[in-house]
Order: C-alpha cells, then structure tokens, then sequence
C-alpha cells in the first residue's frame, strides 16, 4: 500500500510536471506565432537526362563501371541547355557525363559550344570542353582548346591560348574569360587585339563587347599608321576610336609626342588633350611645351596651352624658355612643303636664354621668317645691353639671334664696365645686327639722341660724356667695344667726366630694369612688372585719312 505522505509526494510531483509541459507547449505556440513564416525555394531538377541514343549498354567489367556506354546521335538535356555528341558515358549516379566526337552544347538561341571532348558536371553546372573548343555567343566567337563553362555564373575560362573575335577586333591571350551574362571579358599574359586600324598589345586587358571598350589595367602599347600610345591605364573605343588614357600615359604622331598623367583622344577628330605635368615635344624641329593642360588637333595642326606654359627650344647647345599665361600654336598649310607655325604668347611673358631674355605682355613668333615679335611695353637684353621699344622684333638664325628690329620710343641702354655709367641710345626706330650672339652693329633712325661716354684704351678710364643729336647714326661694335661712330648730321657735345651737368647722365625715358630681367630658367615663372611712371608713354599718331562720297564729291576725313 502507498502511504498518504507518498501519494502527496507522487501527486505533487506530476503536477510540476504537466505544468512544465504546459508552459512548454505555451512558450512554443507563442513562438510559433511570433516567428515569421520562411518560403520555400522552388524544387528544381537537377538531373541530367538522356533524350537520345542509337545504342545504350553497360560495361560493369571494362574500364568504365558503372556508366552507360552510349552510342549515335547521342543527345542530353540538362537545365535548359541540350548537349549532342557521337558517343557518351554517362554516369547515372554522379549526375555526369563524357561526350566525344562533335560535342555541341546550346543553351537557347544565344549560346553554341562545340568541341571535340567533353566531361559535364551537372551538379555543379560546369562544362569542362577541350580540343577545338569553339564558344559562340551573340555576335562574338572564341576559339580554344581548353575552355570550362559555368552555367551557374555564366562564366566561361580557357587557359592554353585563346582567340576571341568580336566585330572588327580580334583579341589573343594566354588565360581568359568571358561572362556570357554582362558579356565581358578579361584577358590575361601575352594580350593582343588587333583592329583594321590598330593593334594593342598589354599583359592584362578587360573588353566589354556590348561597347567595344577595352579597359586597359597594365603597361600597354596601342599603334596604328601614324600614332603610338603607351599607357598603363585607361579606356579604349575601339568602335569610335576614343581613349581616356591615365597613369603617365604617352601619344606620338609624326614626330610629336605628347605626354601627361591623364591624356584624351578621339581619333576621328584628331583630336588631343593632356591634363597634369603635359609635355608636347616636336622631336622633328626640337622643341617641346610643357603646361598642366594642352589642347591639341592634329588633322590642321592647332594647339592651345594654358595652367603655366612654358615654350622650350632646343636645337641649340642651349635652351630658350618662354613662359606665359597662354600659348596657342597655329599651324598653316599643314602637309605641304610650305608649311609654317605661329605661336602666339600673351600675358605676362617671361623668356630666358644664358644670351638673351626678354619681358613683355605679349609676343608671337613666325616659323616663316623666324620672327619673335614682342607687344606692350617689351625689353629685351643681350649682355649688358638693355633694348626697349613700343615694339620688338627678334630674327633668329639656326636658333641664335641675328637681328633685332625695335619700333617707336627705341631706347637702347649698355652697363659700363664701372657698373654706374651707361651707353645710352635713343630714336624712332632702331636696328640692331648679331654675329654668333654678339651685336655688331646697331642702327638709329629718326630723332636720335645718344649718351656715350670713351675710354681710354690705357687703363680703360672713361674720358667723358659725348651727347649727340641727329637725324640718322651707326655705331659699331666689336667684342662689344665701340669701335666707330657714323652720323649723318651731328649736333654734340663734349663733357670732362668732372663737368658732366646732372641732367646729362640719363637721357629722358631711360630706366634700367634690372630688377625685371630673368636671371635664370626658373625665374621666368614670377611676373615682374615695371615700376609706377616707368611704362612707356602713350603716344597717339595720326590715322591716314579716309575718302568717303557725298554726291559727286569726294571728301577726306581723318581718324583722330
């Protein structure tokens, strides 16, 4: 018999556990509640079917247990894709087979694989072709001998040698592949594309054949008939033959080369720009531009530069540089035997060479003549000979100056060799005539005063200050020694070194602008203008007059 305390003890005992059962069964009801309803992936066939074959038999003693030897017209379906080939085995139980003799995959009306062998994985989707593997997709062919095809990513690798033709272009790697999906492609070691107007040859290249643009990711060279680009970044249309080309890229073209760390070109309008560190050398006539951004068209020969230009010419032992806001180089009768250039400077030019340099707001030079004209208050300065005018021109010879023509307010100025006293010579117009770099001669016409100070040929003492007016003087020079005087009228005089009248020392308008002159190539970068009331004066001239007809009569206007 139970006892009464044990019946308690028993009862109680169960009770705790149908409670625990209860809070339980509570606890997952309310959790089943709670908890969100999950959906269920679609059940999908993975297996791979047999459609087709002339004869089917096993072979449980040969090589190959376990698999279905089949031959003739042998066919498979698998996923949406149907797979024909001569002869097969086809393991049942692994989801796979082997295909031999004109092995032919098509997955819609889009894709087409064919080769000579075949193994197809159907649990993974992967089809592993090899020997005269030929992939076609859309409008793009590739051609192989070892290519494995994803099916679950689209993605097809061959890695022996591959060819792929798209369009125009045909491109050859060692390793590839290409994603039947975004119909891109990626190209690895040994890259060549070749395109009827070009080839490209990298070690790393992506090609999108949707575009036709081939993103360049490693060191690459890009020729076609006349240019030749090397880059290791960038982008190439190979449809409409545009680049956007960066990581210090380089384009040569008939013996221009350009240089920059970013670098556009479209080769139907021949047209180039470089941005950042721009280099644009003419190999050909030895000079170069630099700039940090270059507009350049290579069909009429225009190019225009600006964020710091500098104009470098060197076909000389030494260099001349320019430096200005702008450049802009015109090119006329491009392609023919007449062929000249004008390059056109403007704001606050600078130019420096170890014989000459130069200052003023604006200045062109003529390749015709080789003329380097300078406007708007010019200098330019030989030695210790400081030239200055309205207007200044330069001609060079085998890049070396060989006359200066200077125009209104003409004022030339030479440093003593006591460093205080100078040469002084001014007129309308001035000609000055070089030999080797060294002026000779030195003409003045029109109003010419002149400040000139002899010395002693003993101890080289200046002996005093001659001032001369008149209407025409020649003065010649050699070693830069005045040698002789020629003047047509002479009205001077001659002062003692111990009489000279203060006001005889300068002649009206003299200034020397020792401080502006560029010391050397890297000072043609800070501008340094001329100080207040030391500009040249406005002179106005008189206009030609002009005719115009009132009735029968013929009357003359002037344009003042």
């Amino acid at each position: 018999m139970i006892s009464h305390n044990n019946c308690l003890k028993f009862i109680s005992g169960h009770r705790i556990q149908l409670v625990v059962v209860l809070c339980l069964l509570g606890l997952c009801m309310a959790q089943s509640r709670m908890a969100p309803r999950k959906r269920q992936r679609p059940k999908t066939d993975e297996r791979v079917y047999l459609q087709h074959a002339d004869m089917l038999r096993f072979d449980e003693y040969g090589a190959n247990p376990g698999a279905q030897i089949l031959n003739g017209h042998v066919a498979f379906l698998h996923k949406g894709a149907r797979m024909t080939c001569d002869s097969a085995y086809f393991y049942q139980e692994t989801n796979s087979f082997k295909a031999f003799g004109h092995v032919h995959m098509r997955q819609g009306d889009t894709l087409s694989l064919k080769s000579d062998y075949a193994f197809y994985d159907g649990d993974n989707q992967m089809a592993e072709a090899r020997h005269n593997v030929v992939l076609k997709h859309r409008a793009t062919t590739l051609y192989t001998d070892s290519l494995n095809y994803d099916r679950l990513y689209n993605v097809g690798y061959f890695f022996e040698g591959g060819k792929m033709i798209d369009k125009n272009n045909v491109l050859v790697s060692d390793w590839g592949e290409y994603n039947t999906e975004t119909r891109k492609a990626v190209f690895n070691y040994s890259v060549n594309l070749k395109n009827p107007k070009f080839v490209l040859t990298t070690d790393t290249l992506h090609y999108d054949t949707r575009t036709s643009l081939a993103n360049i990711v490693g060191p690459s060279v890009i020729k076609s008939k006349e240019s030749v680009i090397h880059t290791s970044s960038g982008f190439y249309n190979t449809n409409t033959g545009r680049a956007r080309l960066y990581g210090r890229s380089t384009m040569t073209n008939k013996g221009k080369e350009i240089t920059g760390d970013s670098l556009f070109y479209d080769e139907k309008r021949g047209v180039s720009q470089g941005y950042h560190n721009v280099i644009y050398k003419d190999v050909d006539k030895k000079n170069a531009l630099y700039c940090n951004y270059l507009w350049y068209n290579e069909k009429n020969g225009f190019a225009l530069a600006t964020d710091n230009p500098v104009m470098l010419e060197y076909s000389q032992k030494d260099t001349l540089y320019v430096h200005s806001d702008t450049v802009k180089v015109i090119t006329y009768h491009l392609n023919t035997d007449s062929v000249y250039r004008t390059a056109h400077c403007y704001n606050k030019v600078r130019a420096y060479r170890t014989d000459v340099q130069a200052v003023c707001d604006s200045l062109v030079y003529n390749t015709k003549d080789s003329c380097m004209t300078m406007y708007r208050d010019p200098i330019v300065w030989n030695g210790e000979r400081q030239l200055l005018g309205e207007e200044i021109r330069v001609y060079m010879k085998d890049s070396t100056i060989d006359r200066a023509h200077v125009i209104n307010q003409a004022l030339s100025a030479e440093l003593m060799p006591d460093k205080e006293h100078y040469n002084q010579l001014a007129s309308k117009e001035m000609f000055a005539f070089f030999t080797k770099g060294q002026i000779e001669e030195t003409q003045a016409i029109g109003n010419v005063r002149s400040v000139y100070y002899p010395v002693d040929d003993k101890d080289s003492t200046l002996m005093g200050l001659v001032y001369i007016e008149t209407d025409t003087m020649r003065m010649y020079m050699k070693d830069r020694q005045l040698q002789k005087i020629w003047t047509s009228k002479t009205d001077g005089t001659w002062y003692p070194m111990t009489q000279i009248p203060p006001n005889m020392y300068k002649l009206d308008g003299f200034t020397w602008f020792d401080y502006i002159r560029p010391l050397s190539k890297d000072d043609i970068y800070e501008w340094r203008g001329k100080k207040n009331g030391t500009q040249l004066k406005n002179i106005s001239r008189h206009a030609a007059p002009l005719q115009r007809i009132e009735g029968n009569e013929i009357k003359q206007e002037s344009l003042e």
